[in-house]
């Protein structure tokens, strides 16, 4: 099997095109998605690989279910690190700490507290040597991307996606930005990119946009962006991933729309009002919020038009090999039919290009 696997790469290698990226691989950056198999031996694996040498694909999502040990987790992402040495893939994964991680004790890897947890036990210096110890477990497994820190403020104690799970480090401002720093730094010294999350904040919330839509209108609060603001000043936000929240006094214009798809949000409020100028990525794509309410077309043109430069999909809903295609072939022909929209596609592959090469 991996004697298939390696036979796949290098035939997707060798026909990869040299120079400057096409169209089609500028769009290609754009899509994170996840994948089926746990071994870098599978036809699964490989056909992921395949897609990032071809440059149809820019980065993967690790879940639990692709993590069988931690040597089988290492020989899969040299393959896709052999897969696209020019343009490193994104190689992601949710390893917080606590129940968010997709790297367990079950595995042999060393699990740590939740946030909450560890911003009551300890400073922000201790905090951070503990995420050290994790940020340096994670590269030493070939991922180059954790999905974290959390930005959230933990306001609603009957929150079902934040409080519940201890997933926030405070209720202030002050608090959250002081542990979302330790947790950069760590991450960062181990040669890691990292993502605030979830734009314009989930802590208020009311429901879990896993299950469907969240309107946050009456329980959101300006404050929420307060470690937003604080970290791109610092030029400490590699990646800020968006929720999928609705806002009715930001939804002028754009229906009921939640700021996943939401310019108002994202152009406007994150990046004309806060200032940043990074790699704005998707929460996944296929939960409740989104896939009941928009077709993958939509969802697609929507992100991109709003300012999206990364399309995550954990492909557990949709369950297709062929999804990253699906995508790309939505992106090239909106972009044929639309200059604004291509020149949509070449702005985000300028950001991710950019920090990308971080990764070389």
């Amino acid at each position: 099997m991996r004697a298939i696997a390696a036979l796949t790469l290098a035939l997707a290698l060798s026909a990869a095109p040299a120079g400057a990226a096409t169209l089609e691989q500028m769009a290609g950056q754009m899509i994170v998605i996840g994948f089926e198999g746990d071994d870098a031996g599978e036809a699964s694996v490989a056909a992921v690989a395949a897609e990032l040498a071809a440059g149809r694909l820019g980065g993967v999502m690790y879940l639990r279910k692709n993590v069988a040990s931690l040597g089988a987790v290492r020989e899969m992402n040299a393959l896709f690190r052999e897969a696209a040495p020019e343009l490193p893939a994104f190689i992601t994964l949710d390893q917080e700490g606590g129940s968010v991680e997709r790297l367990t004790r079950d595995v042999g890897f060393t699990e740590i507290p939740n946030a909450a947890t560890v911003a009551a036990r300890n400073s922000p210096a201790e905090a951070q040597a503990i995420y050290a110890r994790m940020a340096a477990g994670i590269a030493e497994l070939g991922f180059s991307v954790n999905f974290g820190p959390v930005a959230d403020l933990d306001t609603n104690p009957d929150n079902q996606i934040i409080a519940r799970f201890g997933r926030a480090f405070g209720r202030d401002a002050e608090t959250v930005i002081a542990y979302d720093r330790a947790f950069i730094a760590a991450h960062r010294e181990a040669g890691l990119i990292t993502v605030l999350k979830h734009f314009p904040g989930h802590g208020s919330s009311t429901a879990d946009s896993h299950e469907g839509f969240v309107d946050i209108t009456r329980s959101w609060a300006p404050a929420e962006l307060e470690p937003y603001r604080a970290l791109i000043a610092e030029g400490l936000a590699d990646m800020v991933m968006v929720g999928h929240l609705y806002h009715a006094d930001y939804a002028e214009g754009d229906g009921e729309t939640p700021s996943s798809l939401s310019p108002r949000w994202i152009d406007g409020v994150l990046r004309d009002e806060l200032g940043f100028e990074g790699v704005v990525i998707s929460d996944d794509l296929e939960m409740g919020a989104i896939r009941d309410h928009f077709s993958l077309e939509q969802t697609v043109v929507k992100a991109v038009e709003a300012g999206m430069d990364v399309l995550l999909f954990s492909n557990t809903a949709y369950q297709r090999p062929g999804l990253n295609r699906e995508v790309l072939d939505i992106l090239l022909a909106h972009a044929e039919a639309d200059p604004a929209f291509a020149a949509r596609i070449e702005q985000s592959y300028g950001r991710i290009a950019a920090l990308k090469a971080r990764l070389e």
